[in-house]
């Protein structure tokens, strides 16, 4: 913290950190926790939401690409030869792509609800 306010990109960085480690094992919920972490680094209504929305967007960049590559290996492993395994992949990436923006979408939308509390907490 600088001068005893908050650090927007410190939050960030931190709540994505605690996102990344703790989606694993709690989906849902290690969203709110990494956004409220954000939120109390940032220090703020305002910044805490903001920080809490980075980290859950950045975290769910990460999960957007790895639903991508999931679907497209899945889906090619389902159809047989070679074309079909090309139209397989193609198909796997879309869907991951898809459900991939979707779950990421929600996951930065929790990281702000919690980002708000924490930074809510800190005034």
């Amino acid at each position: 913290m600088v001068n005893g306010r908050g650090s927007l990109l410190l939050g960030t960085f931190v709540g994505f950190l605690v996102i990344f480690l703790l989606q694993w094992w709690l989906p849902l919920i290690a969203h709110l926790i990494g956004g409220f972490v954000a939120g109390l680094i940032a220090r703020g209504m305002g910044k805490g939401a903001i920080a809490g929305f980075l980290a859950g967007l950045f975290s769910g960049i990460i999960f957007v690409l790895v639903a991508i590559v999931t679907g497209a290996a899945w889906m090619a492993g389902i159809f047989g030869g070679f074309f079909l395994s090309i139209l397989g992949s193609a198909l796997g990436a879309i869907v991951g792509l898809i459900i991939g923006l979707i779950i990421g979408f929600f996951g930065a939308i929790l990281s702000a609800i919690g980002g708000l509390v924490g930074g809510a907490i800190t005034r």
